[in-house]
């Protein structure tokens, strides 16, 4: 019998060592994240590792899964733990070692498993860890799964068999590089910053950039876990700013930039100026929606309105599916849908075939950011990003909140936004036209101004995003009123970034 896990131990104690510890909290929506030695020990990675092969089991998919980690001085050591988990619930693995999470979800498809665990802590700070997990490639686990798994492992309920093998892969990245470079060479001579934040992204994306035609200048693409300058995360403005600095000392056209296990990309234009993954993601329907008219895209609820109004993609009549924030959340519907591509405010991007196989991989954003600059050869980024309807909007806003209330008072704002609405009241001085409930509330103005409270999925925050097709002002007027809103909370911290 293996230990129940317990939800605290203190390090450097016998217990410590002797059982396992695993913070409920971690079990997020649709990952599992926790602060490594604070939240969860070795044994309580052991422990969801035979939750996980526990689960796959119950679920009647076949007990093979892959596994790989992503460059934390932690990562391996996690991994590790987490096979012989997997193992003693009679799991075969196939670890494919260092990578980013989408090679793990590309070795699915690749060495045709069923099932993965790809070691991240995605952009979060270090000290973090978690687990991005999946049985139904090339969907991840969603709040059932999520909520099942905890379950299983918080009880001890573990169906343990034995019989597991541990197979590593070897030279797999080859694979994946080759898998994405095995086409013709762009026909536009582009110079492009491949920002990696010294994380995963460094050791692959800068060569398959460089093997598609693209003049490549890497930019901290060094492997350094201490992540020395900033967070590899392209949301953050850090990043981008210094992103914006290397286009405007190189001259180059384009800076594509990678969060910490690869999965998202963020993008700076030939100017030097930040554009934000929602209006890429404009950019891109707008260009495959000349290839694929009428095609369906699905976005997140923090993205631009612009889905909805632009005239270019009212034009070409494709059509846009407003949707749940997170990454299962989105590439599942992307799936249900059969959409062409789905669009996460974050940059987590999900192309579906010709251009993807359906689930979220930066270096597939940046390459098709790449191919709509190749098609458009007469044309700059800014030059693109210009012809779009411009709206003024807020970077992601995270204001601290605890894991245990967080639910509750985004619960409690979204009934007060509703009961505001319900008695005809005004919000940053005009009447609310529309309030959207599937992730969050996002009240609407009648100009068309917006703004988003909604739980983040995988931190102790409550997210924060406004919007105005109509000026800078109103925007701020939103901000002022949806913070406002936000402070009849006390349990609401502070920002870790504002306009």
């Amino acid at each position: 019998m293996f230990p129940k896990p317990l939800p605290e131990l203190f390090p450097n104690t016998f217990d410590y060592e002797s059982l396992p510890m695993v913070k409920p909290t971690g079990f997020r929506e649709y990952d599992a994240r926790w602060f490594f030695g604070k939240e969860l020990n070795l044994m309580g990675v052991q422990a969801v590792g035979m939750g996980l092969g526990t689960l796959i089991r119950r679920m009647g998919v076949k007990p093979e899964i892959v596994t790989g980690h992503d460059f934390r001085g932690y990562s391996s050591s996690i991994k590790m733990a987490l096979v012989t988990g997997l193992m003693a619930a009679g799991c075969k693995v196939h670890d494919i070692g260092l990578c980013m999470s989408p090679m793990a979800y590309f070795a699915q498809f690749e060495l045709d498993v069923p099932c993965v665990a790809m070691v991240t802590a995605s952009h979060n700070d270090n000290g973090w860890t978690g687990i991005k997990m999946g049985a139904q490639r090339p969907v991840t686990f969603g709040p059932d799964e999520m909520g099942q798994l905890r379950d299983i492992v918080l009880a001890g309920d573990f169906d343990l068999p034995g019989g597991g093998s541990y197979q590593f892969v070897p030279d797999f990245p080859a694979r994946y590089i080759a898998d994405l470079t095995n086409r013709p060479k762009i026909t536009r001579k582009l110079k492009v910053i491949a920002a990696c934040g010294n994380g995963t992204a460094g050791a692959f994306a800068p060569q398959i950039l460089e093997a598609l035609g693209c003049e490549v200048i890497p930019m901290d693409a060094e492997l350094d876990h201490t992540f020395p300058r900033y967070n590899p995360n392209p949301e953050d403005m850090k990043m981008l700013h210094a992103m914006a600095d290397a286009v405007r000392e190189h001259g180059a056209d384009v800076a594509l930039g990678f969060d910490g296990d690869g999965d998202r990309c963020g993008v700076v234009d030939n100017h030097g100026e930040e554009i934000f993954a929602d209006k890429i993601g404009v950019m891109l329907a707008r260009d495959l929606g000349k290839l694929n008219p009428g095609a369906q895209f699905v976005v997140d609820v923090k993205s631009t309105g612009l889905f909805s109004t632009d005239p270019e993609l009212q034009r070409l009549g494709v059509k846009t599916d407003y949707w749940k924030t997170g990454h299962s959340y989105i590439k599942r519907r992307v799936r249900d849908l059969n959409a062409l591509a789905g669009f996460e405010k974050s940059g987590h991007f999900f192309f579906n075939a010709p251009v993807g196989r359906g689930y979220d991989d930066g270096v597939v954003t940046a390459i098709a950011v790449i191919d709509m600059l190749d098609r458009n050869p007469g044309k700059s980024m800014a030059e693109l990003y210009a012809a779009v309807p411009k709206t003024w909007g807020t970077p992601t806003m995270a204001a601290k909140c605890a894991d245990e209330v967080k639910y509750g008072v985004s619960d409690k704002i979204t009934k007060r936004i509703q009961a505001m609405q319900a008695a005809g009241d005004k919000i940053a001085g005009q009447p609310i036209v529309d309030v959207i409930t599937v992730n969050g509330v996002r009240v609407v103005n009648e100009d068309g101004t917006w703004g988003l409270i909604r739980a983040s999925s995988n931190k102790p925050e409550l997210v924060v995003v406004c919007e105005s097709p109509v000026s800078e002002a109103r925007m701020r007027e939103m901000f002022k009123a949806i913070d406002g809103v936000l402070r009849e909370n006390p349990e609401v911290g502070a920002y870790n970034q504002t306009i």
